[in-house]
């Protein structure tokens, strides 16, 4: 699934949700709360479905990808797909710091993140990616 029926993809982040069971899924699902909380407009995707990871990986974009949800055993994982681009005077960012592109936020179990903070960073997400698609110059059909 790539995000074609948003309806059937905000399901199926619902599932794998609910199939976690844990603290995994709970923050999983505050994490998802602040971001459509931060972007109304913000379309939930499954993307990167294969028989290693039926589940695929919870995508939330808008102008392009602002963040991605991945679950493992000792983390969730918010990876911005731009993230180096983006100022974080909150320091957020805990992961995938070397990196020129993308930056990430591990949450591990009894952490928390500041929902002001994080939302604040999900808005400079969307409109670095809404300034980015403004400069792109449109096809001529």
């Amino acid at each position: 699934m790539t995000g074609s029926d948003p309806t059937a993809a905000s399901g199926r982040i619902d599932k794998t949700i609910a199939e976690l069971g844990d603290w995994r899924g709970q923050a999983l699902s505050r994490m998802r709360a602040l971001i459509k909380e931060a972007d109304p407009g913000v379309v939930e995707e499954v993307k990167w479905v294969k028989p290693s990871n039926p589940a695929g990986v919870p995508t939330w974009s808008d102008d392009g990808i602002i963040c991605t949800g991945e679950v493992y055993k000792a983390s969730v994982k918010l990876t911005f797909a731009r993230g180096a681009s983006l100022e974080d005077p909150a320091l957020l960012f805990n992961s995938s710091l070397g990196g020129n592109t993308r930056r990430a936020i591990d949450i591990r179990e009894g952490e928390e993140i500041d929902a002001e903070d994080f939302k604040a960073l999900v808005r400079a997400a969307v409109d670095l990616n809404a300034a980015t698609a403004a400069a792109k110059p449109k096809r001529a059909r």
